[in-house]
């Protein structure tokens, strides 16, 4: 069972010292699977604790706010993926200008040892940490021979096409609509996650109702402004469905929303917590001439989504649109 700790002074590491990784493991992808695998196989050969120290809120809000990314997981997505990742606990450091401005070996010394007593320490092929980010793999190599404890760098995990899996390769497909590879590099379709609120009920007059999410906070990375097909994860179990996500430019709305038709379901889900698993993008939004028109613009839609769906269920690789 997994613990999340946020006060790391607090884990009860023993003597023999703890198996760790470290890093911001922003959408816990395929590359990070293989990293907290190998740590809980390395804690149980060991018989040492896993310990995944990750940081709240990414450093790049704190060091470069201009350039800090959109997110792939937010804090309790991340935290999420964690639990399922089978190590024994997770740290969760506030990331402060403070820490920020650790040196490499001051890094080490006051959080990897002193907070987490580090004897073995997983890090992936591109590490890097400490103030400006100086701390390489060879400084860490070195650190280690001083301070007793084992580095071991991973190489990355390849996706099909040779490309390294990375969040950065990942967010990009993802801006660009392209969900199939995103979802390859993640090892599972890229979700958004809120609560049902009322919308005004236009969908039922027109044979389409939806369901309306709250809105992710910004931080949270959405995919181009568009008509999916969706898998919706709800407290009564999945159901497919398709999105609309963007304006209502018919009904001379800009405001965006996330609006999902829900298929073979007429359950009231008002309140209840929803994720919506984003499978494949079938149209860009646009504006049609009245009702009659986007009713059977819809039934197309309806018949796209069901059946990537259908297609995704026996798929053994990505499903595309032709």
């Amino acid at each position: 069972m997994t613990s999340v700790w946020s006060d790391p002074v607090g884990l009860p590491i023993g003597e023999a010292g703890a198996v760790v990784t470290v890093g911001t493991f922003d959408g816990v992808h395929r590359g990070h699977h293989d990293v907290l695998a190998r740590l809980a196989a390395l804690a149980e050969a060991t018989q040492r604790p896993s310990v995944v120290v990750t940081f709240e809120p990414h450093p790049l809000e704190v060091v470069r706010p201009s350039h800090a990314p959109p997110l792939l997981t937010l804090h309790d997505e991340k935290l999420e993926m964690f639990v399922q990742c089978g190590v024994s606990y997770v740290a969760v450091i506030p990331f402060t200008p403070t820490l920020a401005s650790y040196e490499a070996e001051q890094f080490v010394d006051a959080v990897l040892i002193e907070r987490f007593r580090v004897a073995e320490l997983l890090v992936g092929h591109d590490h890097g940490f400490g103030r400006g980010r100086l701390g390489d793999i060879d400084v860490l190599k070195a650190l280690g021979a001083a301070r007793g404890f084992r580095v071991t760098v991973l190489p990355p995990v390849h996706a099909a096409n040779g490309q390294a899996i990375s969040s950065t390769a990942i967010r990009s497909s993802i801006q660009q609509g392209d969900l199939p590879t995103a979802a390859a590099g993640l090892g599972r379709p890229y979700s958004v996650a809120g609560t049902v609120v009322r919308g005004d009920q236009r969908g039922r007059l027109i044979g389409y109702p939806t369901l309306n999410l709250q809105s992710p906070p910004e931080r949270k990375l959405l995919p181009p402004d568009g008509v999916y097909a969706v898998r919706v994860q709800t407290p009564q179990g999945p159901f497919g469905g398709m999105l609309n996500l963007g304006p209502r430019p018919t009904f001379g709305d800009a405001s965006r929303r996330i609006e999902t038709h829900v298929f073979d379901a007429t359950h009231d889900w008002y309140g209840a917590p929803i994720r919506l698993d984003l499978i494949a993008r079938i149209r860009d939004t646009k504006a049609f001439s009245g009702i009659d028109a986007l009713r059977a613009q819809l039934a197309l839609d309806e018949a796209a989504a069901r059946d990537l769906l259908q297609r995704l269920a026996t798929a053994t690789s990505p499903v595309r649109l032709s």
